[in-house]
This record gives C-alpha cells, sequence and structure tokens, in this order.
C-alpha cells in the first residue's frame, strides 16, 4: 500500500459503515481558555474511539448544529453556554442523534445528557472562603446563563448563611466587562472589601480596575474567580480562585457520548463533578 501510494476512501468507507467517525464541538467563544481545557479532556477520548472533533463557532454560527448535522456527523458535543438556536436546533434533533452538553447547566435541553462542574458547591466554597477570612462587603460580579444564576445563587445562600446582605452586579464572562463593572463597584463610597468574579477572566477585569484606582490586592481589596484558567497561576496574577475539573468535564462528556454512540439507551442523565 505504501509503496503505491494507496488511501482508504473514508467517503466509500463511510457510506458502507453509514457513519462518518467524526463528532461535531459548538464551542461557545473560541476566544475563552476555558474551552481549550475542556478540549483537552474531550479530544483524547474520541481519538481513542477513532473519532474525529469537527469544530463549529456557536457564537458567530447560529445554524451550527444543523449544519453539522447536515455533514452527517455521527454525534454533537455543545461546549460551554448553548445560545437560543442552538437549543431550538438540538431538541428538533432529539432522538436522531446523540447530543451531550458539556460543561454547561441548560433546562430547556432535558432530552440531552450534561455533564458539568458542581457550581452551586464551587460559588459556596469561594464565598465561605472570603468570609473566613474576615469580610463582610462581598460583591459578586454575575455571569452570563444558567452557570452564571447558579454560581449567584450559590455566592447568596452563603451570605444569607453568614448573616451578610449580597451585593451582586451583572456581568458576563469578559475581562472587558470584569472592569467596568469593578470600576462601578470600588468607585462607591462604601465599596466592596472583596469581589467574586463569575469566572478568571472577569476577574483580571477586577485586578485591572483595582490598579487603575490604586488599591492593592489583597491588602486593600481581596479578589476570587472561578475555573482555574492557566493564567490565574501566573506569578504576576496568582488569582484566587476554584478548579473545576473542567478537563474530567470534557472527558466524561467524550465517554457519555461514546456509550450512546456504543448504543447506550438509558435515559439521558445531569452528571456534576
Amino acid at each position: 500500500m505504501a509503496e503505491l501510494g494507496y488511501r482508504p476512501d473514508p467517503v466509500a468507507r463511510n457510506l458502507v459503515q453509514r457513519r462518518t467517525r467524526t463528532i461535531g464541538v459548538v464551542i461557545d467563544d473560541l476566544s475563552n481558555p476555558w474551552y481549550v481545557d475542556l478540549l483537552h479532556g474531550l479530544r483524547p477520548v474520541l481519538h481513542e474511539h477513532e473519532l474525529r472533533p469537527l469544530l463549529a463557532d456557536g457564537r458567530t454560527e447560529p445554524d451550527a448544529v444543523n449544519a453539522l448535522s447536515d455533514l452527517r456527523v455521527d454525534g454533537i458535543a455543545l461546549v460551554g453556554t448553548p445560545s437560543p438556536s442552538a437549543v431550538t436546533q438540538v431538541n428538533e434533533l432529539a432522538g436522531r442523534l446523540p447530543v451531550v452538553v458539556a460543561g454547561s447547566r441548560e433546562p430547556r435541553l432535558s432530552t440531552v445528557d450534561l455533564v458539568a462542574n458542581d457550581d452551586d458547591a464551587g460559588a459556596r466554597a469561594v464565598t465561605a472562603h472570603l468570609v473566613e477570612l474576615g469580610h463582610r462587603r462581598i460583591a459578586h460580579i454575575v455571569g452570563e446563563g444558567e452557570v452564571g444564576l447558579i454560581r449567584r445563587a450559590g455566592y447568596e445562600a452563603t451570605m444569607h448563611g453568614a448573616g451578610l446582605s449580597p451585593e451582586t452586579a451583572q456581568g458576563d464572562w469578559t475581562e472587558n466587562t470584569g472592569f467596568r463593572v469593578a470600576m462601578d463597584l470600588l468607585r462607591a463610597g462604601d465599596r466592596p472589601t472583596a469581589v467574586f468574579a463569575a469566572n478568571d477572566l472577569a476577574a483580571v477585569g477586577v485586578l485591572a480596575a483595582a490598579d487603575e484606582l490604586g488599591l492593592r490586592v489583597p491588602e486593600d481589596l481581596s479578589v476570587a474567580g472561578y475555573d482555574d484558567d492557566f493564567f490565574s497561576r501566573m506569578r504576576r496574577i496568582a488569582l484566587t480562585t476554584v478548579n473545576p475539573h473542567i478537563t474530567d468535564v470534557g472527558r466524561e462528556a467524550g465517554e457519555v457520548l461514546v456509550a450512546r454512540l456504543s448504543g447506550d439507551g438509558r435515559s439521558p442523565a445531569t452528571r456534576l463533578l
């Protein structure tokens, strides 16, 4: 075969097997390093079973799920917070194509498997840590989607449990918004002494705002994030954060998809790490 330069025709093979051995992976935000960690867990599982990921940007391609389905992928992984259009498209595919949501919580997708971090436990842990440090005014920058709501609920429950008043400000998952919201919080006369940001990127924005206002971290202000992204461990940043074991989430999501492709007929389930 090598001497003749022969290579098997994957198209012909797929026609016979009625499989493409590809998995469509719809990613909510290609600029967020959180997704890289999740893919580090997902891709080895797929490769082990001779499956190839086919990536699509869900934020700029609203028809990504249908486009992947038209390419006859064997299954789909929705990574991160799915868009409303992706939710609609997945619900229309229910029962015809294995789908797993990885790293997010989406109540509108009850017909598919879901693998995520226990965001409530993580938010409670980091809020309790700040309370234990002696903080009484702890603000929380809220993230988007169901994950943002769950982390907010964990923060608020812990604050109420400690006899403290929650202080929330709506944000998203970006550094720019974290900076903008933190500037408003920290310019106030009765500013918080600690800020729990929805994720590490937003927390970096908080650090930048503190620097802009001449506040020292952690002497004047404690800052915590969520996700344990690689840059949070850099010495210059050294951010307090929550490790969601997102690589393990990706690995588990891959194993769920492989099981579905192998004929696992159990009802869709939610798995929290």
